[in-house]
């Protein structure tokens, strides 16, 4: 199906963007030396304040590639684009705006 096809490579392309990333905020994550003589107090708070946002954000797209990967899964398994809810389809426009989507707008609403 080409419609598979493409999202399979959005979602691969998302998750070497993530990849990416990771690489690139490594040095934001690393630990904060506590060195007193070559930065004020201010200063140190300031780093660990950033590496504490750093894990978060990290966190954040740790996240992302785990659903992301649940969603190829769910291609593999014929299962992309049914509600784990109600077995319903999930809207084509709903899985094109997020492909991780789980749940067909009815059940997500509640």
């Amino acid at each position: 199906m080409d419609t598979l096809k493409s999202v399979k490579t959005r979602i691969a392309d998302r998750l070497s963007e993530l990849d990416v990333e990771d690489v690139n905020t490594s040095g934001d994550r690393a630990t904060v030396v506590l060195d007193q003589q070559s930065v004020g107090r201010l200063s140190r708070m300031d780093a660990i304040q950033q590496q504490a946002m750093a894990n978060a954000t990290h966190q954040r797209r740790q996240q992302e590639r785990m659903r992301l990967n649940a969603a190829l899964v769910r291609i593999d398994a014929g299962e992309f684009g049914y509600c784990l809810d109600c077995g319903d389809d999930i809207s084509p426009k709903r899985l094109d705006l997020d492909p991780t989507a789980t749940r067909c707008i009815s059940c997500a609403r509640g």
